[in-house]
């Protein structure tokens, strides 16, 4: 029944729903900390202030996200969705060519990337890195 509604009910919707109902409830453990509904709506929400305001990010921008699976992973994305930016997901495994191809496929106009991901413009698979933003 919620698949068939018009418009259709996103995974953004659902979380605003428990982020407004159960604020502090827990939404995910990562390794010893814990983050609650509230703690992600709130990082996400100034993730999309940074990304629209100094970065000028626009809604139906595409983003290559190219982070570690860790909480930044996670409101990256409710920030992106909030903003209506869809996300090209890399796997921040993927180096040199496979690399190369993924981040042309997906036609992005920015990379968010983790430090520890960014190489460097004379490494394979690298594209020049500023602060953890990449243009390709």
């Amino acid at each position: 029944r919620r698949l068939s509604r018009r418009p259709a009910v996103t995974l953004l919707d659902v979380f605003q729903l428990h982020a407004r109902r159960r604020p502090h409830q827990p939404l995910l453990r990562f390794q010893e900390e814990i983050y609650t509904y509230e703690d992600m709506d709130r990082r996400s929400n100034r993730a999309a202030w940074a990304l629209s305001r100094r970065l000028g990010l626009q809604s139906g921008r595409t983003v290559a996200v190219f982070l570690p699976n860790e909480p930044t992973y996670l409101w990256t994305w409710l920030a992106l969705a909030k903003l209506g930016c869809p996300m090209a997901c890399l796997n921040c495994n993927v180096r040199g060519r496979a690399l190369r191809h993924a981040l042309e496929a997906a036609q992005a106009t920015l990379v968010l990337a983790s430090p520890g991901e960014r190489g460097s413009a004379g490494h394979p698979g690298g594209f020049g890195n500023v602060g953890g933003l990449w243009s390709p």
